[in-house]
């Protein structure tokens, strides 16, 4: 493994001396490959796909499609033809003896990312890296292995046709053991940033030796408020929900005012019509079940309560809490949020602006769902993650997260006294 690391590193250094001419051919061509190699992919996916149950929550984030592909062409085409933040120079200023300091944006050197079933994130980590001068180290799941291995021989296929050495990007084999070696490859790697559950991101954190950026996880709530639009939060919910079930910034808790209890079975019917399985509390319980909810419909008890409004389900299932007041619905999620992304719906200006202030996310809505926590939905281009943290970069992180600075000093002989 260490043979591997030394190989990436020493191939991360000659990234420094391709042109942004050199980059955006690479991932131009790349976007042409992928979609002249889609059988392929597919055919690699549908290996993976075989060995999981359609019902697993992370069935929907493994399958490629064809128009997953195009999509992902041309998301590499829109990252290939972004501003680059690699150089730029900023914060510039002359001290009194002359010296003149700025400070100019680097690459961090090696990039690694601990990913589950998500092979798009192959070659999104590859582009936002090579883009900024990073050569990287990926850690697929074993759940993608082969949709991970057909996509990283393919963009070393590309990287040879330009003369670009094909170690910039390092495949670890899907074991737990590479895992760990990767988190302790101190001089190796200089950045590792996990992409999935829980579970994952406790084991980096715990695990690492190496600096490490936290992403992903999201228990997500909205909060229905007493003077929110009913349609409104019909709409704002659905999307919210049923967009894509397994993505971090999917709702899993509808907070709703105890005024507003009548309007949950309007709010919810679209949930219903698209079998959403909803635990409720027992008031909300009781309004729902008397309205006829057509989905599966479970009253939360107070021993069941912890658990089912602390996860994150990434499925067709949502739970809903009423509260008297805001501030008991900014206690709800400063208990169980995550610290990724939150929404309120009001036409309260006022609460709407304290929603915004007391929470305590990288992402805080109004009047909008959080299925726009994303880096192309910011104008980021495609991300590398979605950062709950906030030491670093706080959010989708694009391009720029993915550079340091360094500070460069001229000088004209002075000397420190």
């Amino acid at each position: 493994m260490i043979e591997l690391f030394h190989s990436t590193r020493t191939a991360s250094y000659t990234l420094s001396r391709l042109t942004e001419a050199d980059r955006t051919a690479v991932l131009l061509h790349l976007a042409d490959a992928t979609e002249a190699h889609i059988e392929q992919l597919l055919a690699a996916n549908a290996d993976d796909l075989s060995r999981m149950s359609e019902d697993n929550p992370l069935y929907d984030r493994l399958q490629l499609t064809p128009q997953r592909l195009h999509d992902i062409a041309a998301a590499l085409r829109n990252v290939a033809h972004l501003d680059n933040p690699l150089g730029e120079v900023f914060d510039q200023k002359t001290l009194p003896n002359g010296l003149l300091l700025r400070k100019q944006r680097v690459a961090y050197g090696v990039v690694g990312v601990v990913y589950e079933a998500r092979p798009n994130v192959s070659f999104d980590v590859f582009a936002l890296c090579f883009k900024t001068g990073n050569a990287c180290v990926l850690k697929g799941g074993k759940d993608a292995d082969m949709s991970n291995r057909a996509i990283v021989a393919l963009i070393k296929e590309v990287l040879r046709a330009h003369n670009v050495d094909e170690n910039v990007v390092c495949l670890l084999p899907a074991t737990h053991e590479s895992t760990h070696e990767m988190l302790t490859a101190v001089g190796y790697i200089d950045l590792c940033i996990p992409r999935g559950g829980r579970r994952l991101i406790d084991f980096v954190r715990d695990t690492a030796r190496i600096p490490v950026i936290e992403t992903g996880a999201g228990v997500v709530h909205t909060y229905f408020d007493e003077l929110g639009d009913t349609a409104m939060g019909a709409r704002i919910i659905e999307n919210g929900k049923t967009r894509r079930v397994s993505v971090c910034n999917a709702l899993d808790c509808l907070i709703i005012h105890r005024s507003r209890i009548g309007a949950l079975p309007q709010l919810l019917a679209p949930l219903a019509a698209k079998h959403v399985h909803v635990y409720a509390e027992a008031q909300a319980y009781d309004v729902l079940a008397a309205n006829g909810y057509a989905a599966k419909l479970t009253r939360v008890t107070p021993d069941m309560a912890d658990e089912v409004y602390g996860t994150e389900f990434m499925s067709y299932t949502l739970a809903v809490k009423t509260v008297e007041n805001i501030d008991e619905a900014l206690a709800h999620i400063r208990q169980f949020g995550s610290g990724h992304s939150e929404a309120i719906i009001t036409e309260s200006k006022h609460n709407a602006q304290l929603f915004q202030q007391q929470v305590d996310a990288a992402c805080v809505y109004w009047n909008a769902p959080t299925s726009f926590t994303d880096g192309g939905e910011f104008g980021l281009g495609a991300e590398i993650g979605i950062s709950t943290q906030k030491l670093g970069p706080r959010g989708p992180m694009g391009l720029q997260a993915l550079t340091t600075y360094k500070w460069l000093i001229d000088g004209e002989g002075q000397v420190r006294g």
